[in-house]
Formats: C-alpha cells, sequence, structure tokens
C-alpha cells in the first residue's frame, strides 16, 4: 500500500504544476492592471510604472512563471500585493474557518441525505420515495446564493432566531480567544461563546451542505437499490434476519463504496467552492479571501489560495481511495 500511496503523491507534482500554470495564465488574462488597482485613478503614469517594476510585473510572463514555480518549490507563496504579508501566513488565517464551515456541511449532508436515500431505497416507489426524490431534485436546483439569502431573511431578519452573518457576535469577541483557529473547537476548549459559535453556523453549513445532501441522496438510494436486489440479500432475510440488521449490516456495508466516493469529492469541492456561500454569510475563509484577491488584482493571494485548494483536494481524493480497503477487504493496493 505504501509503494501506491507513494506513487499517488509523486502524481501531485505534474497536477500541481498544470494547475499553477492555468491559474497564472487565467489572472494574466483578466482585465485590469494590479498597480493601477493599487493606485486607483489619481496614480500617475510614473508611479504606476514604478509600482509594476517593484512587483515584478514589468518583466516578460515566462520569466514571472518560473519566479513563481521557483517560489512553490521552496514552499513560498509570496505576499500580497495589498496587505504586503506573507500569503502562507494569510492562508494559516483563513484555511480553518473553510474549513470548519465544509466539515459541517457535509455533516448536515451526510446526517440527513444518507438515512434519506436509504428510506427511499427501502420503501421503494412509496411516498416516501417520492418525496425523497424530489427533495433531492430541488436540492441540486436551487442556486446557492437565492438559497442563503431567502435563509437569511427568515431564519435572521424575519425570526431573528439565527445571526445573519459572521462568526461570532460583538459581545462574544470581547472575551473570546482563538486558540487554533477553529472556533467550534475552541469555544469547546474555553467552555465560552458555545451557543454563539454553534449558532453563527448554522445557516452557512444548511446552505453550502444543500447540493451535497441532494446528491448523496440520490447517489445512496441508488447504491442501495443495486445492493439490495443482490442474492446474498435475499439470503439474509430468508435466513430471518431483522429487517433492520439486514439494511444496516449487509447492505449498508456494501453500499458504501460509491457513497464514500461522492463525499470525498464533495467535500473537496465544498473547500474550493464555498465562495458565495461565505460571501453571503461574511465568513471569513478562503473563498472569500480568493474572491478579494480576484477583485484587487492581487496574484501572489489567488495563486496561493488556488494551489493549496487543489492540493488539499487530491489528498482528500487519495484518502478516499484509501479506505476503500477498509470497507471492502477485496480491494488490495499494489
Amino acid at each position: 500500500m505504501w509503494a501506491y500511496v507513494a506513487r499517488r503523491l509523486l502524481g501531485l507534482i505534474p497536477v500541481l504544476f498544470g494547475i499553477s500554470l492555468l491559474v497564472f495564465g487565467f489572472l494574466r488574462a483578466i482585465p485590469g492592471d494590479p498597480a493601477v488597482v493599487m493606485l486607483g485613478e489619481r496614480g500617475t503614469p510614473e508611479q504606476i510604472e514604478a509600482l509594476r517594476e517593484k512587483l515584478g510585473l514589468n518583466r516578460p510572463l515566462p520569466e514571472q512563471y518560473v519566479i513563481f514555480v521557483g517560489q512553490l518549490l521552496r514552499g513560498d507563496l509570496g505576499r500580497s500585493s495589498f496587505s504586503l504579508l506573507e500569503v502562507r501566513d494569510l492562508l494559516a488565517a483563513k484555511w480553518p474557518a473553510t474549513f470548519e464551515l465544509a466539515v459541517s456541511a457535509m455533516v448536515v449532508a451526510i446526517i440527513i441525505g444518507v438515512p434519506l436515500g436509504i428510506l427511499a431505497a427501502v420503501r421503494k416507489n412509496s411516498i416516501w420515495d417520492n418525496l425523497a426524490t424530489s427533495f433531492a431534485l430541488v436540492g441540486v436546483s436551487l442556486p446557492v446564493f437565492w438559497l442563503g439569502l431567502m435563509l437569511v431573511y427568515l431564519f435572521a431578519v424575519n425570526l431573528q432566531w439565527l445571526p445573519s452573518g459572521g462568526r461570532l457576535s460583538v459581545e462574544a469577541d470581547a472575551f473570546f480567544r482563538p486558540i487554533t483557529g477553529f472556533y467550534v473547537l475552541d469555544s469547546l476548549i474555553q467552555r465560552k461563546a458555545v451557543i454563539d459559535v454553534l449558532s453563527h453556523l448554522v445557516l452557512p453549513a444548511l446552505t453550502l451542505g444543500t447540493i451535497p445532501l441532494a446528491i448523496l441522496t440520490r447517489i445512496t438510494r441508488s447504491a442501495m437499490l443495486e445492493v439490495l436486489s443482490q442474492d446474498y440479500v435475499r439470503t439474509a432475510r430468508a435466513k430471518g434476519q431483522a429487517e433492520r440488521v439486514v439494511i444496516w449490516r449487509h447492505a449498508l456495508k456494501n453500499a458504501l463504496l460509491p457513497v464514500v466516493t461522492i463525499i470525498g469529492l464533495q467535500f473537496g469541492t465544498l473547500l474550493g467552492g464555498a465562495i458565495l456561500t461565505e460571501t453571503i454569510f461574511s465568513w471569513p475563509g478562503i473563498g472569500s479571501w480568493i474572491y478579494e484577491g480576484i477583485i484587487n488584482r492581487d496574484y501572489p493571494v489567488v495563486q496561493g489560495g488556488v494551489v493549496f485548494v487543489a492540493f488539499v483536494f487530491v489528498l482528500i481524493n487519495l484518502l478516499v481511495d484509501l479506505s476503500y480497503a477498509l470497507l471492502d477487504p477485496r480491494i488490495q493496493y499494489r
């Protein structure tokens, strides 16, 4: 297995190289000069040219790319053109918020989507099946930005049950001290502001988890329907085993491979695709950070953020592949 892991890790090199080339090229193709954006309308041509030289933007594109790749190989993501802070330091401060949001959204999707898919498969062609499939269809079709705004309007504006954005209220911010950057964990460690932190997480997690929830429902239903028609399931029922034992021990265990695959893919997607959700709920994560970098033409921020998300996405896929051997002993890696 370790040889397989080593090969997969070596396979990261061309993947990250291709991603770095794409993000570098796309950023340079976007209209707008970072120096002009930074100096504004009052910047003189001399000031703009001096800033371009300072940022290295006056060099040929191939030379800029070689410098960028050289920094990556040294583990250096560069400095933000606006804040002049190290991108890796900014990334270290931003990624816990996105990771916490993605995990929460995935937990919502798994807790609701998997049982709903199982119920739809077990009660095939019933009212429960129709409701589950309809719910999945609606969940996939709803635009994330629209759903987020509707949830804010209903639960934050009208009912005032939940906060509309941010990770912490102003009152709790006065005494709350971040330790790890994961606010849920930090609040549990300090035993402070637990309810406040969780309440701020509810709406963005529901918004971000809706599409994975719908996809998981459909995949779980399809996988369970296929497994329930197998001979070993009929044999288990013929032996007189309780239906819940047949469903949870025999059927679900053998239907988990496609479900786990989707969970891994969707979790990786959530890490990089939370821009709209983070923007709507003022969530200070990687998504909103990269979005601000694009608006400000902050090349080092966007390049570093995208490469980091791609690296994490590939690692998650590797972990998903390795989990197959735990779920199915017949699978071996060589």
